[in-house]
């Protein structure tokens, strides 16, 4: 174009369409040498390597080959990792992902398996408490590397907000607030007192009306507990229970009895303050533990100074608020802002896996750290 004497070039590019191409890479190659999922792969594939007894054990010798339960396993924790929303899109992501195939030993081309591999074979592992197991094993993985404190932990809980909608708390009785409209309907709940007691959730039966604290909202919700070693931040044990005002330290007491061992050593446990309670805290010291709970302001403490003076109590204090790092991951990251399963049971899994997912980001971060 020509303007005062002047050529106007037109620097827009154009598009190339994509020609046929054909490589001969393998999706090992396409991996960064120094990336962490190749650690995370190497660990989780050994924590299935020991589980390969009990795995074999869940599936007949007779029949059609069954996709394998390692690889239905890894690809919940690649969900958890790489925040997939749903099974069914991880399902189609994984039909043209190149990392997703090569950490679940897939061909780099070919069909993938469909997303109801993973509801028909999800009852069977939790009969048999496999995603438990899988979490135990990458813990025992870490206590091999001298990863783990044996002296020191930390106890916590926070809600998890469960698949249901507060309009499906109804009373148990059948009457109800008057509904509009068709398959979501506006619920007048004005003037209608609503309680755990009366009501309850035709969604999600087994979730429970709960609020953390006064001035906050009230949902349908259950509680993730976690007890964390202190030295590196590790998930040593988790659990998930009905949401009431007794879970925490009923959680806390029983992931104490089977996770830690106070035969040999002198052992704390750090908590907030919701953890102050007189019956908690004998409960701890019948089972040799040495309760750094934070103290509630009260005219007669449970702990006296010749605990919470020490230099110990204070680290202990400030250990404790790390264990906010796994919740954090795990609700912005692996998708434990709301549920995606009913019941506890499965929302108990889900948590899980995201721990195991958890651990596996966290040992791979301090291996490549040399820690």
């Amino acid at each position: 174009m020509e303007l005062g004497g002047l050529h106007r070039v037109d620097m827009r590019g154009d598009i190339e369409k994509q020609a046929a191409l054909m490589v001969t890479v393998t999706p090992e190659e396409l991996i960064p040498k120094d990336h962490p999922i190749r650690v995370i792969k190497s660990v989780a594939d050994e924590a299935l390597k020991r589980l390969g007894p009990q795995l074999s054990a869940i599936y007949s010798e007779r029949g059609r080959p069954s996709i394998p339960p390692e690889a239905l396993l890894k690809a919940q924790i690649l969900i958890a990792l790489y925040s997939v929303r749903s099974e069914r899109l991880f399902c189609e992501r994984l039909q043209y992902d190149f990392l997703f195939r090569w950490f679940l030993d897939l061909p780099g081309v070919g069909t993938a398996f469909d997303a109801t591999s993973f509801t028909k074979n999800r009852e069977r592992l939790l009969q048999a408490d496999l995603f438990g197991e899988f979490f135990r094993e990458v813990i025992e993985q870490a206590r091999g590397k001298r990863l783990l404190s044996d002296e020191h932990f930390t106890v916590d809980g926070t809600l998890i907000e469960a698949c249901a909608s507060m309009k499906s708390f109804r009373p148990k009785d059948g009457d109800g607030p008057s509904r509009k409209g068709g398959s979501n309907p506006e619920v007048d709940f004005r003037g209608q007192k609503r309680s755990n007691k009366t009501h309850g959730s035709t969604t999600d039966p087994e979730a429970k009306l709960f609020r953390k604290g006064s001035g906050k909202p009230s949902q349908l919700c259950y509680i993730g507990h976690v007890l964390m070693e202190n030295r590196n931040g590790l998930c040593t044990d988790a659990l998930v229970s009905q949401a009431d005002g007794r879970a925490e330290p009923e959680a806390a007491l029983a992931m104490v009895r089977r996770s830690i061992d106070s035969s040999r050593r002198r052992v704390t446990l750090g908590a907030d303050k919701g953890y102050d309670i007189g019956e908690f805290q004998i409960a701890l010291a019948e089972e040799g533990v040495l309760s750094h709970v934070a103290q509630k302001e009260a005219i007669t403490p449970v702990l006296d100074r010749r605990t919470t003076g020490r230099a110990g109590y204070k680290i202990s204090q400030r250990k404790r608020k790390r264990v906010e790092e796994i919740f954090g991951w795990a609700k912005t990251v692996a998708g434990m802002g709301k549920t995606r399963f009913r019941g506890a049971i499965r929302v108990g899994a889900q948590f899980l896996l995201a721990m195991t997912a958890y651990n596996l980001v966290r040992i791979a971060r301090l291996q490549l750290q040399g820690g």
